[in-house]
């Protein structure tokens, strides 16, 4: 009989000063945990197409980092914090506001460019999951006043203010649908190097869009699992890529999702039982035997203690196996989180899941 997990089973002790504050001189630079084998092997980002088989297809996420972190003031003149999560039609947002009190339907809100330059927003009202979110509308089209006015919105735990180096690597090379408030990580690793040396092995290349919401950093309070109620994001799967991912079968190839965020999508796709095309929101939240039905091979950094995508993880690769690997990469010295170091998983045969959780 397979285990029921809690909370405290996804917790782990990671000395702070394993918490990567900025990024690798160069992207393939960053090590990567060879997880796929016990016990595992370490490596460098930039061996990964010779780990990967000609046939394979990677799918990444295609979504843009938005600049969504505003900083301004209330009309009373308190400060005021901005997080845009999501842009709407008609010049409005949702967005996470701290401030010493909170302001109310009606009332403007000022945020500041860093030449003294502001733009003033009105409030509509809450909105969200449990009225989290305030609904603002700008005098503008959101997107431009954001890369005008806006910071780059880096994770909590990292401690230094954005600057033009967060700018260009807290965004993969590749990005083109604008609309997430955090990156997807893995696919920070990937430059061009990589790409044509995949390309040039017989693996091909396929996108989604999942646009990373602030949830993803939304800590887990419920010791039980079950209370646990996951943040939505919005997710596109187009039909060329259900495409790419049929061939891909059919030729005896494997699906490798670089990210939990493309895995989040596929599965969030095919959670009917087969994969369709489509977009829509997805709180898709995946534990300890949950069945994919997708992906193969998962690249991903490494999670926080207690997260969602630590279970995630543990669901796609096993339990012990992803315990072990934490304490490889803890005793080796890897480096985590966001701008951290990567890992390569194969999803464990259901007899391994069974056992690691038994």
């Amino acid at each position: 009989m397979s285990r029921i997990h809690t909370l405290s089973d996804f917790d782990f002790a990671l000395p702070p000063e394993l918490i990567a504050q900025h990024p690798a001189a160069e992207r393939s630079a960053s090590r990567l945990l060879d997880g796929r084998i016990d016990p595992p092997v370490d490596r460098i980002f930039r061996e990964l197409p010779g780990l990967l088989r000609p046939g394979d297809l990677l799918v990444f996420n295609d979504t843009k980092v938005i600049k969504a972190r505003l900083l301004g003031a209330k009309s009373t003149g308190g400060a005021v914090e901005a997080l845009v999560e999501r842009v709407l039609p008609n010049h409005e947002v949702w967005a996470h506001l701290r401030s010493s009190k909170s302001p109310k339907p009606g009332a403007s809100v000022f945020f500041d460019a860093p030449d003294g330059e502001r733009f003033e927003a009105q409030v509509l009202g809450r909105a969200g999951p449990e009225d989290s979110l305030f609904h603002l509308r700008f005098p503008g089209e959101p997107l431009a006043l954001l890369d005008r006015f806006g910071h780059v919105p880096l994770p909590p735990y990292i401690t230094h203010s954005d600057d033009a180096e967060d700018e260009r690597r807290y965004q993969t090379v590749f990005a083109r649908q604008p609309g997430a408030v955090a990156a997807p990580t893995a696919a920070l690793h990937f430059d061009e190097g990589v790409l044509a040396a995949l390309e040039a092995r017989g693996i091909s290349r396929a996108h989604v869009t999942l646009h990373v919401g602030a949830g993803t950093f939304q800590p887990v309070r419920s010791e039980s699992l079950a209370e646990h109620k996951m943040h939505s994001e919005w997710f596109e799967v187009s039909e060329a890529t259900v495409q790419s991912i049929e061939r891909t079968r059919r030729d005896g190839g494997r699906v490798v999702a670089v990210g939990t965020t493309t895995l989040r999508a596929l599965e969030s796709a095919a959670r009917g039982g087969s994969l369709e095309a489509g977009s829509r929101d997805t709180d898709i939240f995946i534990t300890p035997g949950f069945a994919f039905r997708v992906v193969d091979v998962l690249i991903t950094n490494f999670h926080l203690p207690k997260s969602t995508l630590m279970m995630l993880v543990s669901a796609f690769a096993g339990y012990e196996h992803i315990r072990a690997l934490y304490q490889h990469a803890i005793a080796h010295q890897y480096r985590f989180f966001s701008y951290g170091d990567a890992m390569l998983l194969e999803r464990a045969a259901p007899a391994d899941i069974t056992e690691a959780t038994a």
